[in-house]
């Protein structure tokens, strides 16, 4: 089964320790059992249980130690089984995700610097069960890196002191090695330095987020550092901030699938056993709509993460392909599982708000992950930059394979200047779309076209091009491009049924329509524009045989596969 269920977790790994992490997880999970689980919810519960889990088990030491710093092979940063993890994770609470993903964050910039010490000391303290945090953002200026108020101040000793806030920082109250974004106050040069909240001159101020998490506003106040703690400075701390970003916010479309797969199993067991107007809810037209939508659209969000793993670790200084990708799953995927959760909620309603429900934190959690590390607009607007070569001028660039084998994924850490993303070249993403002969593919290639020729005869102007509004609407129709390349990619990778996929792109064809029609309405359109914009409204291909078969032999086949323990 493609979709992950934790009573049967199956899937083949290609060593012992990574299968072991990802059952012994899940038993951690399934033993609290769900009562425990929406309890500490409820309550706001520190996760103390599950970072002792963490500890005694090594996990994150194993997962999140590149191997030059660990204790043994199965020590690496292995971007294939960290999906799985992540997807685990989401699945049983954003929560347990959140303390993972920010522990990632804090690490990236340590890992991606020079400070070998720093690096040791990082490998000690995850090997001890330590968590980590990123001091990147501020009240005032959320992650605008150009106005960073924290400052380092030379010393006459050579050292320095560390002054200043950080706002919206995860683990706040228990990381060991914080790692910290700000200036140095004589020069104006970039610097990432690192501190700990145990440390007298760090105030830990208060949790800004009144859930599980502690989400932290802290300030530093004369805070001592020496060249010890500096993990890069100038250029270098400018690249690990976005680098680091670029490796973390990957995780969060992970995070929504691990969340759907589970409030989709609820939902379908809730509808699929519930009698109204004397017939059963599943059987309602209307609902199995909804249920194969959700179904299809969930699929595609996992066929496109488990792609994008791939270009990640093949990923090289020749090859950048992964800086498209990268984005779009923190900007579709999550945005994406909206969709899905929407659905679901429209099937169960009331039931969707009871608080005995997983689906009662997946319809709140659900929220948040398309407007973490970089919102859905500004994951866009960086997208965007690399739409004239991927339309328009293909490279002879290798074709990935699948990559599940265990290896450190050394490049992440070594990604390089942030600079030149329009000089970033790819695949001729036709290649993929001619892989199928399936009648909404055709349909959705020609939209494609349109797309295409819009872009040659009309492009944006210099004011639409200033102008984030259109810009975003734009950007939309060419994510789904990209989108649907990698799927169908996966989709032959993985021998996902073709009525799966002809059905998603039943979806993908009702989605550019809607974004055409919202090019044409937008103010700043030309009439050159709106007529491309109505080409690209389209009606999919109904298949009633087609739909019956994805619904009997793959999405109703889901009830009562899956519940989590009381």
């Amino acid at each position: 089964m493609f979709l992950l269920n934790p009573k049967k977790h199956e899937r083949i790994y290609q060593d012992e320790t990574s299968r072991q992490i990802m059952l012994k997880t899940i038993e951690f999970f399934e033993k609290k059992g769900k009562t425990k689980l929406k309890e500490d919810d409820h309550n706001r519960v520190w996760y103390a249980d599950f970072l002792k889990f963490i500890k005694e088990e090594k996990i994150f030491a194993q997962l999140l130690t590149p191997s030059a710093y660990g204790s043994n092979s199965d020590y690496r940063w292995d971007t294939w089984r960290n999906c799985e993890f992540n997807e685990i994770l989401g699945f049983y609470g954003l929560h347990y995700w959140y303390t993972w993903q920010v522990s990632i964050l804090g690490l990236g910039p340590i890992w991606m610097g020079k400070n070998e010490k720093a690096k040791k000391k990082a490998a000690k303290l995850l090997n001890k069960g330590a968590i980590f945090a990123f001091g990147l953002s501020e009240r005032a200026h959320g992650a605008d890196l150009y106005s960073t108020e924290m400052t380092l101040t030379p010393q006459p000793d050579g050292t320095y002191l560390a002054n200043g806030e950080k706002y919206y920082i995860g683990n706040g109250n228990k990381a060991e090695m914080v790692s910290n974004f700000g200036k140095m106050a004589d020069t104006g040069e970039y610097v990432f330095f690192v501190a700990n909240y145990k440390h007298k001159q760090y105030e830990l101020k208060k949790n800004v987020v009144s859930v599980q998490s502690y989400v932290a506003n802290f300030a530093l106040h004369d805070y001592p550092i020496t060249e010890a703690d500096i993990l890069s400075r100038g250029q270098d701390a400018w690249d690990s901030s976005l680098n680091t970003v670029n490796v973390g916010k990957y995780n969060l479309g992970w995070a929504s699938i691990g969340i759907c797969t589970h409030a989709f199993y609820e939902s379908m067991n809730h509808a699929s056993h519930r009698k109204l107007y004397g017939m059963y809810v599943t059987d309602m037209p209307h609902v199995k709509h909804m249920f194969i939508d959700a179904y299809v659209r969930l699929v595609g969000m996992k066929l496109f993460g488990l792609r994008t793993s791939d270009y990640m670790r093949t990923a090289s200084s020749q090859d950048r392909r992964y800086l498209l990708y990268d984005p779009t799953m923190k900007m579709k995927v999550t945005t994406q599982g909206e969709e899905v959760i929407n659905l679901l909620w429209d099937v169960i309603a009331a039931k969707g708000f009871e608080g005995d429900t997983y689906f009662e934190m997946a319809a709140r959690d659900i929220r948040a992950l398309p407007k973490l590390e970089g919102t859905v607009h500004v994951n866009i607007m960086l997208i965007v930059k690399f739409m004239e070569n991927f339309l328009f001028k293909p490279a002879d660039l290798p074709a990935i394979a699948k990559q599940d084998q265990p290896g450190n994924d050394d490049f992440l850490f070594h990604q390089g200047p942030t600079r030149g993303l329009g000089d970033v070249q790819f695949h001729d993403f036709h290649i993929a779309y001619n892989s199928f002969d399936l009648a909404n593919i055709k349909i959705f290639k020609e939209q494609i076209e349109v797309f295409r020729d819009m872009m040659k005869n009309c492009p944006p102007d210099k004011a639409q091009k200033m102008n984030p509004d259109f810009m975003l609407t734009l950007g939309e129709l060419f994510t789904l491009i990209a989108y649907g390349q990698l799927i169908l990619e996966n989709a032959k990778i993985y021998g996902i049924s073709e009525d799966i996929i002809d059905q998603l792109f039943d979806c993908m064809v009702r989605d550019f329509s809607a974004f055409g029609l919202q090019l044409y309405q937008k103010p700043q359109s030309t009439a050159e524009q709106m007529a491309y914009s109505q080409k690209m409204i389209r009606k999919p291909v109904l298949d009633e045989a087609r739909y019956e078969r994805v619904w009997k032999d793959h999405v109703y086949a889901l009830k009562d596969v899956y519940e989590m323990n009381p």
